[in-house]
């Protein structure tokens, strides 16, 4: 059976169910130095060598106490300073008090910070203004944040922006981490012409390259351009050899279709197997999966909206098992109020573009226009899918659908 002679189409959790059984996780690491490793997963849990803080320390400017040295007074005479990175040292006298730092190191017998908006300097020395002081006030002791040997991030998460920090405060410098799947990708089609070209009668500029390359770096893959090919099957034939000894997934966008002229579908079958072909999304139902001798295959649709949706609805989930991530989730859903109507069959589930508002704290959305496979001015309009159920028709005005607002992995 030819890549294209399945019968029906695969609802879109089967899928990416058959995508994810079928992939296994990049196993080689490599040692990072701490600042170059947002993006990458780990390979190796993050266990913490210290506690964080690793001594009690004030959370306020103010000054530290011995509780017990104000049952008699009010006022205590200063006899000391402890500053951050400057600890108070010597000898502590009772009955007196050390001004402190946010961050200071505690001294020894101190079990409360007073806030200094809570005294008042006197000639007498500082006046405790008859609050009730509650033993461990102000006080973030040894560990409050992390203790030694906790796991602070396991294996298998993406490093973010926000991890950089926490892991520094542990002193790790370099941490082990998976590589980053390598994907060669490639456009095909005779009417296919590189930007700053003049175009000839019939031809189109490939776009469906660049928008693809944004998205595998933010995927955190390792994208490898290998331009536009001609529907040469023996020129399609070669780069098909060529990505697959470069990647670890091959993309191609476009020649996956039923037109006399996709030679992709038959070299597919032999140089490798199609697991199959034809989804039941909408833009987007000519995505094939499948595998060669030495990579992953995806096969997007040429229509620039089709070839984006389906990389982020389909192929994102396939990498971001392939870099060895083990707490993916698709974007959460929200529900919204339509204040435009949406055209629809059931058969299929529809990711139309929308754009979204919140009034009085509800979330309402509206046609972001035309929403035609081959529009992308409505892409960049949008800032959410809605997404129509596989069974739904026609949507009118003021009915709830589902919608997912673009993040960071988006146009």
């Amino acid at each position: 059976m030819g890549c294209c002679d399945a019968p029906g189409l695969m609802p879109i959790n089967d899928a990416i169910e058959q995508m994810l059984s079928s992939i296994t996780a990049v196993k080689s690491t490599q040692s990072l130095s701490l600042e170059k490793t947002v993006g990458f997963v780990l390979a190796q849990d993050v266990l913490s060598p210290i506690n964080v803080p690793p001594f009690d320390n004030s959370a306020m400017d103010g000054y530290a106490i011995k509780r017990n040295d104000l049952k008699a007074t009010n006022i205590l005479p200063l006899s000391g300073k402890s500053f951050a990175g400057q600890p108070f040292e010597g000898e502590w006298p009772n009955g007196t008090c050390i001004r402190i730092m946010t961050g200071a190191k505690i001294p020894q017998g101190c079990d409360a910070v007073v806030m200094q908006e809570d005294t008042t300097v006197t000639d007498s020395g500082i006046q405790f203004n008859g609050m009730d002081i509650k033993e461990g006030n102000n006080i973030r002791p040894i560990g409050d944040d992390i203790h030694t040997n906790d796991i602070v991030l396991k294996k298998g998460t993406r490093l973010t922006p926000r991890d950089i920090p926490m892991i520094a405060s542990l002193g790790i410098s370099h941490l082990t981490v998976f590589n980053k799947p390598k994907v060669a990708f490639f456009s095909t089609g005779d009417e296919l012409r590189p930007l700053g070209e003049t175009l000839a009668e019939g031809q189109i500029y490939d776009s469906n390259r660049y928008g693809l390359k944004i998205l595998l770096d933010k995927f955190g893959c390792e994208a490898i351009d290998l331009g536009i090919i001609p529907d040469v099957p023996a020129q399609l034939r070669e780069t098909f050899n060529l990505a697959q000894e470069q990647a670890d997934v091959v993309i191609t966008s476009g020649g996956v279709s039923v037109g006399e002229a996709d030679y992709t579908k038959d070299i597919l079958d032999e140089l490798g197997s199609v697991s199959f072909w034809k989804i039941a999304i909408k833009p987007g139902k000519p995505f094939a999966f499948g595998q060669l001798e030495k990579a992953w295959f995806c096969g997007l649709p040429g229509n620039p909206v089709s070839a984006a949706l389906t990389t982020y609805v389909l192929v994102q989930p396939l990498l971001a098992k392939l870099a060895g991530e083990s707490d993916w989730q698709p974007p959460q859903s929200i529900p919204a109020t339509t204040q435009s109507s949406f055209k629809k069959k059931p058969g299929r589930t529809d990711y139309q573009r929308g754009v979204y508002t919140v009034k009085n704290g509800k979330f309402e959305v509206e046609s972001a226009g035309n929403q035609s496979s081959g529009a992308f001015t409505s892409m960049s309009v949008a800032n959410c899918f809605v997404i129509l159920e596989h069974e739904r028709g026609r949507v009118e005005v003021g009915e709830t659908v589902q919608i997912q607002p673009f993040n960071h992995t988006q146009y």
